[in-house]
C-alpha cells in the first residue's frame, strides 16, 4: 500500500486556481439576492421576522447537535492512533489545501452507501467517510485522497458557513442548482489536488458509479461515449434542475480538465426556468413538488382574488351611498327635514353594482342593495346622526355583509 507521503505532496497547492470558473459569479449573485430578502423581510415584519429566525435557528441547532452525537458516539475517529494510514492521508490532504486546523474526522458505517460529507456545529467542522468508500478502495487507497479533498474542499471555501445566510437566493430556478453545482465541481478539483495524479481521482468517482465491486473493471473510454447523451432535451432538463452534476461529466472533467462538456439543450433551460431548487435531487422530485406548490398558491389565490373582485366592487357601493347620504344631507340642510325620495333630493343611481338606493323617510337611514354575487341582495346601510351644528353626520355600516368585504370605515 503507498503511503500518504508518496500519494501526496504536502506543499500547498494554488487553491484559487481550483475554483470552478462560475463558482465566484454565482456565490455573488446568492449573496446579492439573499441580503435583499433578507432585508425585505426585516423591514417589512419591522424586525418581528428575526424572533422566528432566532427559534428557526434554535430548532436547527438541536438538529444538527443530534447529528453530531450520532456521528461521536457511532463512528470511530481518524487519528495517528486510530487508523494511521487514513490520518496520515488526510493530514496531508489537509497540509496540500492549507489548512493548519484540520476538521476531526470520523469513519462511519455507510450501509453500502458510497459517499462521504462535511458538517459544522458550533464552529467546529466535521469530515465523515462513510466505511464502504475505504473498502471498496483498499487496492487503490490514494483514491480515498480525493474523498477525503472533495469534503475538506467544502470547508476550505466555506460553503457550509455561508449556507444559511444564502439560502433564500439558492431555491431560485437555475442559479440555485447552478450554484450547487459549481461547487461540487470546485471540491472535485480540490480532491484532484489531494491526489498525484488524475487516475486515483477518476478511480474515487467511477466507484461512485458503478459500485464497490464493478468500478475497477469499468471501461473509461466506453465510460466517457455516454457523455454524448447528456446533450438530449431530458437528461439536460433533470441536470439543470438537479444539485450534482452527471458523474461521467465530473470523471471527465477531472481526467481532461481543458476538454469541454456536451453543450445543454436550449429547450432544457427554458423549462428548468419553471422548476425551483427545493433540495430534492432531480426534476422529477421538484416537478411533483412545484406542482403542489400551484396546488397550494392556487388555493390560496383564488379566493383571495375573489375576494379583492368582491371589495373592488364593493368600492363603487359605498361611492354611491356616500353620494346618496350626502344629497340627503344637503336636502336636510336647506329644509330641516329628510327627503320623500332621493330622487327628490337629486340624487340618481347609475352603479351597475347597486340593484336599489332608497332613503327611509321617518328616519334618514339610506339604504343600498348590492346587485352583484355573493353580495347579491345585501344591503348597506348609511345611518345619520346630528353632530353638535345640526348637521348630519353619516355612519357606514351592514347587518348581513361579512366585515371582509367592507372598507375599513364600515366595519
Amino acid at each position: 500500500m503507498a503511503t500518504s507521503a508518496e500519494a501526496i505532496d504536502a506543499h500547498p497547492v494554488d487553491v484559487d486556481s481550483l475554483v470552478y470558473a462560475h463558482e465566484r459569479s454565482l456565490f455573488v449573485i446568492h449573496v446579492l439576492l439573499a441580503s435583499l430578502f433578507w432585508l425585505l423581510v426585516v423591514v417589512g415584519t419591522l424586525g418581528i421576522a428575526l424572533v422566528y429566525v432566532l427559534f428557526i435557528f434554535l430548532g436547527y441547532l438541536f438538529a444538527q447537535s443530534a447529528l453530531i452525537a450520532w456521528i461521536r458516539g457511532n463512528g470511530v475517529r481518524i487519528t495517528a492512533q486510530q487508523f494511521p494510514d487514513l490520518h496520515a492521508r488526510y493530514v496531508h490532504c489537509c497540509q496540500a489545501l492549507g489548512m493548519i486546523d484540520p476538521p476531526d474526522a470520523y469513519l462511519l458505517n455507510g450501509q453500502g452507501v458510497l459517499n462521504a460529507f462535511a458538517t459544522k456545529f458550533l464552529g467546529r467542522y466535521f469530515v465523515v467517510l462513510n466505511s464502504n468508500v475505504v473498502d471498496a478502495l483498499g487496492d487503490r487507497p490514494e483514491a480515498i485522497n480525493f474523498y477525503m479533498g472533495h469534503e475538506l474542499a467544502h470547508v476550505r471555501r466555506k460553503h457550509l458557513l455561508w449556507h444559511p445566510y444564502i439560502w433564500p437566493a439558492t431555491i431560485l430556478p437555475l442559479i440555485g442548482a447552478g450554484y450547487s453545482r459549481a461547487r461540487e465541481y470546485t471540491c472535485d478539483a480540490f480532491g484532484r489536488a489531494c491526489c498525484a495524479n488524475p487516475e486515483p481521482a477518476v478511480q474515487g468517482l467511477v466507484a461512485l458509479a458503478a459500485g464497490e465491486k464493478r468500478w475497477a473493471q469499468v471501461s473509461l473510454p466506453a465510460y466517457f461515449e455516454q457523455m454524448k447523451d447528456t446533450s438530449g432535451f431530458w437528461m439536460s432538463f433533470h441536470e439543470l434542475v438537479a444539485d450534482y452534476p452527471w458523474i461521467v461529466k465530473r470523471v471527465a472533467r477531472i481526467a481532461s480538465p481543458s476538454e469541454p462538456a456536451p453543450s445543454r439543450n436550449p429547450f432544457a433551460w427554458l423549462f428548468a426556468l419553471f422548476v425551483p431548487r427545493l433540495g430534492v435531487g432531480g426534476g422529477a422530485g421538484g416537478m411533483m413538488i412545484v406542482v403542489a406548490i400551484i396546488g397550494i398558491l392556487a388555493a390560496i389565490a383564488i379566493p383571495a382574488y375573489q375576494d379583492y373582485t368582491v371589495r373592488a366592487r364593493m368600492t363603487d357601493v359605498v361611492n354611491t351611498g356616500q353620494r346618496a347620504s350626502d344629497a340627503v344631507g344637503s336636502y336636510y340642510d336647506e329644509r330641516k327635514t329628510i327627503p320623500q325620495t332621493l330622487e327628490a333630493a337629486g340624487f340618481a343611481s347609475t352603479s351597475p353594482s347597486v340593484r336599489q338606493v332608497e332613503v327611509n323617510q321617518r328616519n334618514g337611514v339610506v339604504k343600498v342593495t348590492v346587485a352583484f354575487p355573493p353580495l347579491d341582495g345585501k344591503t348597506l346601510l348609511f345611518v345619520p346622526s346630528l353632530d353638535e351644528n345640526k348637521h348630519i353626520k353619516w355612519r357606514c355600516t351592514s347587518q348581513d355583509i361579512l366585515p371582509k368585504y367592507l372598507p375599513l370605515r364600515c366595519r
